[in-house]
Formats: structure tokens, sequence, C-alpha cells
């Protein structure tokens, strides 16, 4: 089992920046994926950043160039750095983590609210 917990989000203007932490409950990064994903009110839930297997980055389009994903090995931990943020990315954001060497199963944090003012 994998407890995944978020921090970070908040209210900010836009062109404003957050960084989101996501902290695993134990060293999950070789054998599982990391992820951000976001939902907005009435929509569903979207792939923001994450990493692949290979170790390289995927971006969802939107914020490609504002965004970045990082992670600390020491101390378990996924970031989503987000800058020049937007009214549109406003939403829940969330931490996965996808078990891709023992189980399959997919770990989602409680989720942070990110609220971008315009």
């Amino acid at each position: 089992q994998v407890q995944l917990v978020e921090s970070g989000g908040g209210l900010v203007q836009a062109g404003g920046s957050l960084r989101l932490s996501c902290a695993a409950s134990r060293s999950i990064f070789s054998s599982n994926v990391m992820g951000w994903y976001r939902q907005a009110p009435g929509k569903q839930r979207e792939l923001v950043a994450a990493f692949t297997r290979g170790g390289n980055t995927n971006y969802a389009d939107s914020v490609r160039g504002r965004f970045t994903i990082s992670r600390d090995y020491d101390k378990n931990t996924v970031y989503l750095q987000m800058n020049s943020l937007k009214p549109e990315d406003t939403a829940v954001y969330y931490c996965n983590a996808y078990d891709f060497l023992y189980s399959g199963r997919n770990y989602w944090g409680q989720g942070t609210q990110v609220t971008v003012s315009s």
C-alpha cells in the first residue's frame, strides 16, 4: 500500500507561481510511474505532467513550457512547479503513482485545490 500526500495548493493571481508537492509514504520511484493530474469542475480528470518508465517527462500541451515536474529520491517526493498560471489552470490537482512492477495498481492522493484569479 502507498499513501500519497499533496500540499502546496492555494489561491494565486494570474501570472503567478505555485509549487505542489507529493510525498509518498515509502520509496516507490523505482517501481512506480509518478504523475500529476487535475480535474476542473464539470470536466474529466486529465493528465498534467508525468514521468515515463524511462525517466523522461510528458506534459499536456496546455502546460508545456509553464509547468515542470521533478522528483527528490531522498525525500520520496514529486513536485510540480507551476509558473505563468492562468485562470484555466484552476482545478483540484492530484498526485498519481502507477505501480508497473508489482501490483498494477493506481494510487491517488487526496488532491489539492489550485485557484487562479484573473
